[in-house]
């Protein structure tokens, strides 16, 4: 007979489970103590003789089924060992609950907030598991294994008369303030940003105890909260001396012997296209015209391989870094500048070390032949995409009738593509004007031309081209090498269905029978909804039904762009994913064997999330200087759009100037609103007033908060 089997009648078998729920979450507030049967029964205010007596018979199930140990008659501790325990990563919700996504498991594990014990965002967790009958599987956190961060962003609170401090948290990745005692404040003086090093977290504590390790400056000032910024992501903004040192040691010679070795492209008429305010330029295009009437168009790419080599501290700088970061007023690069601006550079005028994507296409754009190596080239010309896209709209002007050339062979790519499936998604991106001391003057938005679609095709045509030819033999079957690649997955159904719904109530038809067909109606979607009113609500709908992009070593394909094979081949100056590519190919075109398959998706692993990292950074950044030009707009009123809606508000966006604010259903007074997260709107229970997204509302600028970068705004009544 099963041990403890004798006390558990089948009449109470489902309460009994029930208090064995509240003695794990009890003691799994401190995992490591030792706990009597009175002590439990107390901690679950189990007190009456009759209560206790199921507890007892509680503690002997639990026992019998592993889940405690009984270290002494009488005395119990979680056992963590347990069977039922799975390891996680921890997600936290705006409400404090949590979800553990557990590897293998189809759905996430749900989290109260009183179970979360010391767990933070991102946290490696080990959780013991149960059921609620007829509901889905709910978990305790038992452990935190591995922290996702241990520094942090904050306020520093001075406590005088106590000689201690806190440290309160920007940001809610940590739901309690960091402790600071004397000795461990680094001269930070009350209300200073600060960056803060958890140290401990003891398990009978309320607070973490932490040492500041950084004073970041006044709260609300521009080079404080940019530096916070950067700070919170772990983002650093110098280099290191001695990748400084490496970097600057680096021979630049365009010496003969190299020079030998590649393919001498220097005597084709070659230029770059580049933003007017870029100085790092990892791209050129080369164009001629062949004998047969065709044209060789020569992708070339900044050859970093060439100069930054596995092993160095240069390398192990820029694979830590992952990705270049571009912040509002400034770029943090993923290669010190004498890389990326100087000796890697395709500046004009100068002979340079390319690694190169050769084509030779036809009149309707057609690859007839490719061609991939490296190479050597002079760059004659430097336009800008303004410059270029004046040569498009008036057919003038230096190098016209070769950018009149690839622009239409760009185009033809473009409808090819788009017929096969890709999604056209063109959404434009806010810019500011700033003055010399960085504060912003205007925006304006970034809007993709045909000279922007022109360079946009030509890299696309070599980042899936290179993917091709190390993926596929010259028969077109799969050759199994190991490659990183950058993977779109299809989006989800059960969104796609939502979105369909949702659409159909405004007149628009979406065909989800398979994947071809949901990339057309996307398309026809996306087409049908300019200049409409509901434009930027379906718009927003449609990019949230989509996959996150991220690096792999599984070629699963890129939905968006409707691409079999893809990688990223054409910025190695500024991501680390792109410096991996050259260097397996290369390998591959050595006639080298498959790497490491393992070792390289912990590559992709890495590279996926420091970009997210640079992404989020960026758009605190955009957020911050959208609230700092809004200061001096607090107490204006505007038109917005509602971009978001939540249970506790809506977000409403100025078009004119891309800001979001917040408005707040505990600030409308006129009615008391409830959240229909079905049709994306609030409604009024009394007067059945709407808030929906994509509306079109009058609001009033409140308050603009710098420090927690957010807006808030009131709804004017029409």
């Amino acid at each position: 007979m099963k041990k403890g089997s004798k006390y558990i009648s089948a009449k109470n078998n489902h309460k009994l489970h029930e208090i064995g729920r509240l003695i794990l979450r009890f003691m799994n507030e401190n995992s490591s103590k030792i706990y009597n049967y009175k002590q439990i029964a107390d901690g679950i205010d189990y007190r009456n003789p009759r209560q206790r007596e199921q507890v007892i018979q509680s503690l002997h199930r639990l026992i019998a089924d592993n889940k405690i140990k009984e270290v002494e008659k009488g005395k119990y501790i979680i056992n963590l060992q347990i069977e039922g325990t799975l390891t996680g990563v921890i997600d936290f919700n705006q409400s404090g609950n949590a979800y553990v996504k557990v590897q293998g498991f189809e759905n996430d594990i749900f989290v109260h907030a009183k179970n979360v014990k010391h767990a933070l965002q991102g946290d490696t967790v080990l959780i013991i598991t149960y059921h609620f009958k007829g509901k889905k599987m709910e978990g305790s956190v038992l452990e935190v294994l591995e922290r996702s961060r241990e520094e942090f962003v904050g306020t520093f609170q001075l406590i005088k008369h106590k000689d201690f401090g806190f440290v309160v948290s920007d940001k809610k990745v940590i739901n309690t303030d960091i402790f600071i005692p004397r000795g461990k404040m680094l001269d930070a003086q009350d209300g200073d940003k600060v960056l803060v090093k958890m140290i401990k977290w003891d398990s009978d504590s309320k607070n973490p105890e932490g040492e500041i390790i950084k004073v970041l400056g006044a709260p609300g000032e521009h080079e404080t909260e940019i530096h916070s910024i950067l700070a919170e992501y772990g983002l650093p903004y110098t280099f290191p001396e001695d990748v400084e040192r490496e970097a600057s040691e680096i021979d630049r010679q365009i010496d003969d012997v190299e020079v030998a070795k590649r393919r001498d492209m220097r005597n084709i008429l070659t230029f770059t296209i580049d933003p007017k305010d870029a100085n790092d330029f990892d791209d050129a295009l080369s164009i001629r015209q062949l004998q047969n009437g065709n044209w060789e168009i020569g992708v070339h790419i900044a050859d970093v391989s060439h100069y930054v080599i596995p092993g160095t501290v240069l390398d192990d700088e820029a694979y830590e870094r992952g990705t270049s970061v571009y912040l509002v007023d400034r770029v943090v690069p993923m290669l010190p500048e004498v890389l990326s601006n100087d000796v890697c550079s395709l500046r004009p005028h100068e002979d340079k070390f390319t690694f190169s994507a050769v084509f030779e296409l036809d009149d309707d754009s057609n690859v007839i032949n490719e061609w991939f190596g490296r190479t050597v080239i002079h760059s004659d010309r430097r336009l800008t995409y303004e410059e270029a896209q004046e040569r498009i709209e008036s057919g003038n002007g230096e190098l016209a009738p070769e950018i009149l050339t690839l622009d239409r062979l760009a185009k033809n790519l473009r409808k090819d593509r788009i017929n096969k499936g890709a999604i056209t998604f063109d959404r434009s991106e806010v810019r500011f004007n700033l003055d010399e001391n960085n504060e912003p003057i205007g925006v304006y938005f970034k809007v993709s031309k045909d000279s922007n679609h022109l360079i946009e095709e030509f890299m696309l045509l070599a980042n899936r081209k290179v993917s091709e030819y190390v993926s596929l033999s010259r028969k077109g079957e799969p050759t199994n090498l190991t490659f990183v690649y950058r993977v779109h997955d299809d989006p989800d159904p059960t969104k796609l269905e939502a979105l369909r719904e949702f659409v159909g109530t405004f007149g628009y038809k979406m065909n989800l029978a398979n994947t071809k067909k949901v990339a057309e109606s996307l398309n026809r979607l996306l087409k049908d909804v300019k200049g409409k009113g509901e434009e930027n609500m379906i718009e927003t709908l449609a990019m949230r039904s989509m996959s996150k992009a991220i690096y792999s070593t599984d070629p699963i394909g890129h939905y968006g762009l409707g691409f079999e094979f893809y990688s990223h081949f054409t910025s190695p100056i500024r991501r680390y994913p792109d410096l991996i590519a050259h260097r397996l190919l290369q390998h591959y075109l050595d006639g080298g064997k498959s790497v490491n398959k393992d070792e390289y998706e912990e590559k992709c692993r890495h590279c996926s999330n420091r970009e997210r990292l640079a992404a989020d950074a960026e758009r605190d950044s955009i957020k911050f200087m959208q609230v700092k030009f809004m200061e001096k707009h607090v107490g204006e009123e505007f038109t917005g759009v509602i971009s978001g809606v939540a249970e506790f508000g809506f977000w409403v966006q100025i078009p004119e100037n891309g800001a979001e604010g917040l408005i707040k259903l505990r600030d409308l007074m006129d009615d008391s609103y409830m959240f229909d997260p079905k049709n994306y709107l609030v409604y009024g229970t009394r007067t059945g007033n709407q808030y929906q997204l994509g509306d079109v509302v009058k609001i009033k600028v409140m308050k603009a908060n710098l420090i927690q970068k957010q807006l808030d705004f009131k709804i004017i009544n029409p």
